[in-house]
């Protein structure tokens, strides 16, 4: 999970003008293998600075980081960062900006979205949760969040695998075809130890898509030819 990474000018800039990121952690990590202010004594753009390629350290990007700076109410420029951070894999700082951007509009579903999105890539599970529960009470149809929501039960150090199925049955009504729902709904009763629950979810993502890598990675984990 989380082998996303986006490297170099072309990853980094694509997108920055473009508002937000709108992504969902469970379709970019599972498909590929899915407010507080900083310490004011922190050097932003210094520490930027080890993480970015030289390269990609163009005048927009440090331009980016002192604005976030110097304008800490305004909501764009705030998400803008944390989506750079996000770019290049530190997640951790982007959910710092996220989390600026969300005490200023904390109804938007999208930053509730994004900065849950970058918690989970930090593997901080249950406060993801938190965020992705408040975008649910915006948008409670979403099936990518619920699945997401779910996800975070099934990951946690203490998993409460009853809880992510009930979410994960809960988005299947809405898309009962959704890949990534039925792949982790597989897993969750896998590792609940109920192996034939796993094998049906298996089948089901088989019948919705029977190319998707999902179904292989499915097999794999089931240990199933």
């Amino acid at each position: 999970m989380q082998k996303h990474l986006i490297t170099g000018i072309v990853g980094l800039l694509i997108g920055l003008a473009g508002g937000f990121i709108v992504a969902n952690s469970i379709n970019r990590s599972s498909l590929a293998e899915t407010a507080a202010s900083p310490n004011p004594t922190v050097n932003v753009t210094s520490e930027a600075a080890q993480a970015v390629p030289q390269s990609a350290m163009l005048p927009d990007v440090n331009e980016t980081l002192e604005k976030a700076e110097a304008e800490p109410q305004n909501f764009a420029v705030q998400m803008k960062t944390g989506d750079m951070y996000a770019k290049i894999g530190r997640f951790d700082k982007a959910a710092e900006y996220y989390k600026r951007g969300v005490v200023l509009n904390p109804n938007n579903f999208e930053g509730n979205i994004v900065l849950a999105n970058a918690l989970f890539d930090s593997q901080k599970f249950e406060e993801a949760e938190g965020y992705y529960s408040k975008a649910l009470q915006i948008n409670p149809k979403d099936v990518n969040a619920r699945t997401d929501f779910g996800t975070t039960f099934v990951e946690r150090p203490s998993p409460d695998y009853d809880r992510a199925i009930a979410e994960f049955r809960t988005a299947l009504e809405t898309e009962p075809k959704h890949e990534p729902t039925l792949y982790y709904l597989g897993i969750a009763y896998f590792r609940k130890g109920e192996k034939d629950k796993a094998t049906q979810a298996l089948a089901e993502l088989e019948k919705a898509n029977p190319s998707s890598e999902l179904v292989v990675r499915l097999k794999q984990n089931l240990g199933v030819q």
